[in-house]
């Protein structure tokens, strides 16, 4: 991956250089079947795969920005958003007894005071796209089944309102994101079925995937969260302004059209013309 140094691009965007089997992580060329199959979904939406973490306050807030910026594109319809998993802190030990203040003061050997006024810049940007952090009742709580329990809800069709629910719970509620009760009950409100949460909970379904995306955030090097992909193109790392990411997805669909239409033209098999030329 590397950045553009076209500086006539829009500000702000990668411009991502591997193949898309380099970024599913797959070592085996795709077959013809295979690069069809993907090629074909052109014609259809485009996807922004999202990495974010539960616990991250700018995953939150660039999820309000994009949102932003989603309502006002033209072809909103023809998104597909895909959340991916990653754990900015996989060795959190979840701690119920301690809030998210009191683990920077203990971490960071800051004074209480000074702790929340470190924090006060992240409430303040929250408050400025309409969301409300309490990071004095967020729990100190690993992310992993959480994260688990949103690929689960993208099998159901729901993992944006899986990611929104937890968002909501960890900066707002203060609930225990880490906290099997927690996440059924979580599941109930966004529609899942209970039964089916728990059996999942207590095995280890989903953990493959979520450790698959976060291998693969590895390999491309994704450093931070938020972290945008538009159409395994382009690139936007951080809670931007809205107003780059409008620009960066009309840029990924007008690049995202072009394709297809050149896939509309060419993929054809033998033909003759009434011209008499056959090839």
């Amino acid at each position: 991956m590397t950045k553009n140094k076209n500086k006539s691009l829009l500000p702000g965007i990668l411009v991502l250089s591997f193949l898309i089997s380099t970024l599913t992580g797959c070592s085996q060329q795709p077959t013809k079947h295979d690069t069809l199959k993907t090629n074909s979904l052109k014609t259809e939406k485009m996807k922004v795969e999202i990495w974010s973490d539960v616990m991250c306050p700018f995953c939150y807030i660039g999820k309000r920005k994009f949102e932003a910026a989603l309502s006002a594109f033209d072809n909103k319809d023809k998104i597909e958003i895909v959340w991916k998993s990653f754990q900015l802190n996989a060795n959190l030990k979840t701690d119920p007894s301690k809030n998210t203040v009191q683990y920077l003061a203990e971490t960071k050997g800051w004074t209480m005071e000074y702790a929340r006024n470190t924090i006060r810049y992240v409430t303040d940007m929250a408050a400025g796209v309409g969301l409300h952090y309490d990071f004095d009742k967020a729990v100190v709580a690993n992310s992993f089944d959480a994260h688990r329990f949103i690929q689960y809800a993208k099998t159901k069709g729901k993992g944006d309102t899986a990611e929104e629910a937890l968002f909501r719970a960890y900066f707002t509620e203060g609930k225990n994101t880490a906290d099997h009760a927690i996440l059924i009950q979580l599941g109930m409100e966004i529609g899942l079925d209970a039964d089916a949460v728990k059996t999942m909970l207590n095995s280890d379904e989903y953990a493959a995937e979520v450790k698959r995306d976060i291998a693969e955030a590895e390999q491309i090097g994704v450093s931070g969260v938020p972290f945008f992909v538009l159409d395994r193109k382009y690139a936007v790392s951080g809670a931007q302004d809205p107003k780059i990411f409008l620009e960066s997805l009309n840029k990924a669909w007008q690049e995202h059209t072009i394709a297809a239409s050149a896939l509309d033209k060419n993929d054809t098999g033998a033909v003759c013309t009434p011209e008499g030329e056959c090839k």
